[in-house]
């Protein structure tokens, strides 16, 4: 069946990959893998571009790296949303019965993905692009567009859960949901050097 997958960036990176050896991850092949009986039309992968921190300078370096090597994929697309950082002041933990205590702290907060997933989710299947959505998430704030889709526009929707735990809201309204293990990771590396029409990259240093 003609399946195009939705790829929550930020969910996908908290949920299994940060502090990994997996993070070099070909989206592709991963969904490949997962979802062998699929004719994949497409891979959208919805993410924002991050700014330097005092304590990692080379963030962007590296994310603009992987950013690099997805493009090589071909029915890879990367819709981009942006962050948001400010400071602002929030409570510490303090023991019981001790006076609050408040720490100016920077925030970040990605903004506009999941607008964007449920944006393209929804028009994609508006127009027949699909009969199976596979949503890489685990968020609860996608259920409403993946209820239209399912209930209004008859189109079979999956999860590939990259969470330890699935999402009770969302489980009652999809067909079929997988667990993205370590193994399948694993088996979807890049290598550690790609060529594209700009010449020869490699996998970020400590990745």
């Amino acid at each position: 069946m003609r399946t195009i997958v939705y790829v929550d960036a930020f969910n996908l990176y908290y949920g299994c990959l940060r502090r990994t050896p997996y993070r070099w991850l070909n989206i592709q092949k991963l969904c490949e893998l997962l979802l062998p009986k699929n004719d994949i039309r497409a891979v959208k992968y919805f993410t924002a571009l991050v700014s330097a921190r005092p304590n990692d300078p080379d963030q962007p370096v590296r994310q603009q790296t992987y950013l690099r090597a997805l493009r090589t994929l071909p029915t890879t697309e990367i819709v981009l949303g942006h962050y948001l950082t400010h400071n602002v002041w929030m409570p510490k933990v303090v023991p019981p019965g001790q006076p609050q205590e408040y720490v100016e702290v920077i925030k970040t907060e990605e903004k506009g993905s999941d607008v964007n997933l449920a944006t393209h989710l929804l028009n994609d299947a508006h127009h027949n692009r699909f009969d199976v959505a596979v949503v890489i998430s685990n968020d609860s704030d996608l259920l409403a567009p993946i209820k239209i889709v399912r209930a209004d526009m008859g189109k079979k929707v999956g999860v590939l859960n990259p969470q330890k735990n699935p999402s009770r809201a969302i489980l009652p309204h999809i067909d079929f949901i997988k667990q993205i293990r370590s193994g399948a990771l694993g088996a979807a590396q890049f290598p550690d050097q790609i060529t594209d029409q700009h010449g020869t990259f490699t996998k970020p240093s400590g990745w």
